[in-house]
């Protein structure tokens, strides 16, 4: 089973459950805007990605720079921000087992297919 962290809103989003869909993978799809990853959830993606929990921020969103811009925040805050404020979070993300990428050149997502 293959889980894609979904924003239907986002192009590269569209093109990556699209090309999932196209290779045949078995998908969860998660709405991230409408069901926030729990606390927990969320730090075992960003375990999986394998990256801090900045990495995983979009700093241009508006909630960033309205909230959050040159305040030096723990890796609990920035968690805690990314589920107050899911827009946040970068995206496409796609788990597949114990691998995970976010989707972002979409070469990548075949790195773990």
């Amino acid at each position: 089973m293959t889980t894609i962290y979904h924003n239907p809103r986002c192009s590269k989003s569209r093109q990556a459950l699209n090309l999932l869909e196209e290779k045949g993978e078995p998908l969860e799809i998660i709405k991230y805007l409408d069901t926030p990853p729990s606390r927990q959830e969320l730090k075992q993606v960003i375990e999986l990605l394998g990256i801090s929990p900045m990495a995983l921020v979009r700093t241009q969103e508006a909630d960033w720079k309205e909230n959050f811009k040159g305040k030096n925040l723990t890796d609990d805050e920035l968690i805690d921000a990314m589920i107050a404020y899911p827009k946040l979070m970068e995206r496409p993300i796609i788990i597949k087992g114990t691998h995970a990428v976010i989707g972002r050149p979409m070469e990548r997502i075949l790195d773990i297919l």
